[in-house]
């Protein structure tokens, strides 16, 4: 199963389109029953994602592949080393594991601070995780990382818009070098999922990319998940595809949409502005 279940909305209020806030804990636990019977083996996860890491603790997480994040380092930090290291016992600690499947850090940008990728090759060693690599926001960064870890994962945003590691070459290379690819914000944070009306006006400047994608929807908000679902389902170098669902009536949904979504030609869709497609420049006020 390529899909793998986020964790922010249960820590977090989270996403464009959210108008529920946090999911309660029953309801987690429920999305995490229904989730495993399906397949779907693998929880991404972080410290920055508010309350997660301790709800998922309590429910217990036996049986699923967990990936969690090492929050951004503070510029006045001295030893990175020990960042990184302390943060992996404290996350281990909140979801009550003796070992995290993957640890990735939060900024990327930190690998080329000093003690960085000593501390997560030192966390793989000893066993404590086994997987280690790094969330990205676009390829751009990957040519100086790689220089200093190739990594086992690469986490990056994909979708139907932002198509940059595929058109970029960076996902066949990562692919080639052995690199698992995970991809998120295949709906951005909801707003491809989103009615034009709902669309927030903050995004009229890319007009003439929505009149495209809302002629390919037709107005039926299930195209808009198949599309969205369908594109990213059909790349072969992807090998998990994080969703996040705020209850278990939007996971019953994704799942059903998932099994029959056909691949999707996204090509005139491709947008490679960072103020549209990276959500951290988004300017909603």
């Amino acid at each position: 199963m390529k899909l793998a279940l986020g964790t922010v909305q249960f820590g977090l209020d989270y996403g464009i389109s959210n108008a529920a806030g946090r999911t309660s804990v029953n309801e987690v636990r429920r999305i995490l029953a229904r989730a495993s019977l399906e397949g779907i083996d693998t929880l991404d996860t972080a410290a920055a994602y508010g309350d997660s890491e301790k709800i998922l603790g309590q429910i217990g997480v036996n049986g699923w592949h967990v990936v969690s994040k090492v929050p951004p380092l503070p510029e006045d930090t001295i030893n990175g080393k020990e960042w990184v290291l302390r943060h992996l016992r404290k996350s281990m600690e909140m979801l009550r594991v003796a070992r995290l499947d993957g640890l990735l850090l939060h900024s990327a940008a930190d690998l080329l601070k000093k003690g960085i990728a000593p501390g997560l090759q030192q966390a793989k060693a000893e066993g404590l995780v086994g997987k280690i690599g790094y969330s990205i926001y676009s390829p751009q960064p990957l040519t100086e990382l790689i220089k200093v870890m190739l990594p086992d994962i690469v986490q990056a945003p994909f979708n139907v818009l932002d198509q940059r590691l595929m058109s970029s070459g960076w996902l066949d290379r990562l692919v080639d070098a052995g690199v698992e690819v995970h991809v998120r914000s295949v709906f951005m944070q909801g707003l491809l999922l989103m009615s034009c009306e709902k669309r927030p006006s903050a995004f009229n400047k890319w007009y003439d990319l929505w009149l495209r994608w809302d002629a390919a929807v037709g107005g039926r908000s299930e195209n808009a998940l198949a599309l969205c679902l369908g594109f990213a389902k059909a790349q072969p170098g992807i090998s998990r595809i994080i969703v996040g669902v705020e209850n278990q009536s939007h996971l019953e949904q994704l799942l059903e949409i998932w099994k029959i979504a056909p691949p999707f030609d996204a090509t005139a869709l491709a947008c490679n502005d960072p103020q549209f497609v990276e959500p951290s420049n988004w300017k909603l006020k």
